[in-house]
Order: C-alpha cells, then structure tokens, then sequence
C-alpha cells in the first residue's frame, strides 16, 4: 500500500502551480519602490506575485512616515516626515520618549540617491534570472512546448513591467542664496520620541522640506499601455504553464516556493540594506545623561534645552494646548537660555541647567486651573 493512495509520480496532479506564481504580492510589493531604481530591475527572471506590479497607476512620490517635523529655528512645519530621513536616521530604532541629536553632512557634490548595487533586492533579481535559465534549458531538453512558452513570457512580463516601474530619485537643490535662519530640525515621533538634527539649509531642504518625487522613466500613458499588456501576458503564462508537462510544472512549483521564501526573508530585513545612502554622513552627538527619558514631559524639556528655543514646540503643535502648559514652555525656554548647554568641540552636549521641570508643571497648571475657576 503507497503512502498516497494507489497513484505514483506520474498521475501526480500540479495544475494548481499557476496559482503559485500569483502568491506573495506583500512580500513584492514591499520592495517594489527600491528595487525599480535598480537596472537589475530589468532583467529577464521569474517573479512571484508579478500582477503587484501592474498597476492602473503608480506612487508620485516615496511613501512618507507618521511624524511632525518642525524647523527649530526656520518656523518650517510637516505632519510628516520623508522616506529617505525616516531610514537614515532609522527612526524605527528610538524608544519611546527617548531624544537623540544628530549631525547630518553631505559627502558627495552629487545628490543622486541609488538603490544598492548589490543589495538583497538585487540578489533577488539574480536568483529569478538563473532560475528562469535553468527552467528555459529544461524546457528545451524535455521537449516541452507550453513550458518554453510559459517561461519566456513570464520572464519577459517582468522585464516589460520594469521597463513602465523603472524612475529615478534626483533630490531637490537650494537655488537661492539668501540669508536663512539656522536649519536644525526636531522630529517628534509619535511614541514621544525627539530626534534633533544639526544640518546645513541644502540638507534640510533635500532631505526633510521637499517632496521625494519619482520621476518615471516612461510617461503615464505608455505605463497604461504596458500595464494592459503585461495583464495579458500573464494570464497567457499561466495558461501555458498549466498545461507543461508534470516534470516542468515540478520545476515550476519548486522555483516559486524558493523566490516567495527569499521575497519574504528580504522584506524582513532593515529597508535600509536596500538604499544607497552613502551621500549623507550621520553623527551620533552624545550628551552627559541618557537618551531614555521616562515621560514626555522629560523628554520634552531636554529637546528644549537642546535647541535652546521652544519656538518649534508651538509652530508644530507638540505640546498640548493649555494656558498652563503655555506658561511651562516659556519658563522652559528662559531656563534654556539662562543656563544653556554646551556644545564642546567633540560635538557632546554638556550642563544641561538644573530644573525641577514636573514641579513647574504642577504649579503651571494648577495655577491656571485656579485662574479658570475664578
């Protein structure tokens, strides 16, 4: 008696394999932003879950984080912050209520930011090139007809839509060259965090104030028109390869079940193994104290005393709207100025003023609640 049933290898039934090869959108449409700035992008492969890629429409720009980003000095204001100054400053990384200071400085007179030239995405294109090979030249050997169809459209569908998802990512530059206030940005996360950013004006410009636009290689209409074909392509291919014969459609099945668990484990990773982001330098600038602070009120005081200025605070809305919590942010402020921080020349922040920041919270407000009652 067999284990399954009376049938051996040759009545085994695969006509579900085309299924296969439209499973794991997620995991593609992951990295499918960072992988077209790549040329790799383009070549002739297997990919699973390929219909992610044809869309009726494509993203104008990156995809933006939750956050507030306020000018410290400039008065500048975002409900959000950029793709690029999420990853580089791996804004994932920071504790809640925690306040970390940066320096960021540009490397390059360039300002062309590039997918990496042999990042995982660009494996993962590699990987579905050889595989794609190896099924052609089984194809060929077995002497099967649908399955040497189904092949060179599937890899020829992921060239064609490269070609419409293919864009590059040229950041703005400061034209004018006018006397600006100085450029340090705050980001507040939505966890309480605080990063402060020590920058230039064309730092700031490219990576937290203008928009990450894509610009595409091909215009909208062509895209339409690719995407149309690519649509029927692929319900060709997936025809063709259900009706291989078993032994292609086992190769089949077993390269789509390796590429969906490679696209996975590479999403899985830090987005930023992904980017080439060479062009910028980014410090750590230590201070005396530690970056965990344990409420926002405590993290709030030592951004302020940081900047030296509660300016940012009321441009973008960080703390709440109270007349107690107004006259807390201004005495915040006189206390920065009166006691500032140092900033040494080993770019460490020291002396931070002595200040029983919650008992002047409670006397804030208790104060305008009395004001309030009478």
């Amino acid at each position: 008696m067999k284990f399954f049933g009376p049938r051996g290898y040759d009545d085994l039934q695969l006509d579900i394999v085309g299924f296969l090869a439209i499973l794991g959108e997620s995991s593609v449409l992951v990295q499918s932003q960072v992988a077209a700035l790549s040329w790799f992008f383009l070549l002739p492969r297997l990919v699973p879950a390929p219909q992610a890629l044809i869309r009726t429409s494509r993203p104008e720009r990156l995809e933006p984080t939750t956050g507030k980003v306020v000018g410290a000095y400039s008065g500048g204001n975002r409900d959000y912050v950029n793709h690029l100054a999420h990853l580089l400053h791996e804004g994932n990384t920071l504790p809640a209520y925690s306040v970390r200071c940066e320096k960021v400085t540009s490397t390059s007179p360039s300002s062309d930011v590039k997918a990496k030239l042999f990042g995982p995405i660009t494996w993962l294109s590699i990987l579905g090139f050889f595989m794609s090979i190896a099924l052609l030249g089984l194809a060929i050997g077995l002497d099967d007809g649908f399955a040497l169809v189904a092949i060179l459209a599937l890899s020829f569908l992921s060239t064609l839509v490269g070609i419409g998802n293919r864009w590059s990512l040229k950041l703005k530059k400061r034209v004018a060259n006018r006397a600006v206030p100085p450029s340090d940005v705050v980001i507040n996360y939505p966890n309480g965090s605080f990063l402060i950013i020590k920058c230039d004006e064309y730092t700031a410009r490219q990576l937290y104030w203008h928009p990450e636009e894509c610009e595409y290689m091909v215009s909208p209409t062509v895209y339409r028109a690719i995407s149309l074909c690519g649509t029927l392509i692929l319900m060709f291919g997936v025809i063709c390869l259900g009706n291989a014969t078993l032994n292609l459609q086992v190769g089949f099945a077993v390269s789509y079940i390796i590429l969906n668990a490679a696209y996975w484990v590479v999403a899985a990773l830090p987005p930023q193994w992904n980017w080439d982001l060479s062009y910028y330098h980014v410090q750590r600038i230590k201070y005396e104290e530690s970056e965990q602070m344990q409420t926002f009120t405590e993290a709030l005081w030592k951004a302020i005393a940081i900047t030296q200025t509660a300016h940012w605070v009321e441009v973008g809305s960080i703390a709440p709207v109270s007349k107690g919590w107004a006259s807390w942010i201004k005495e915040a402020e006189e206390r920065a100025k009166t006691e500032p921080a140092v900033w040494d020349e080993k770019d460490m922040v020291r002396g931070f003023p002595e200040w029983n920041y919650n008992a002047a919270l409670t006397e804030h407000l208790e104060v305008a609640s009395s004001t309030n009652t009478v």
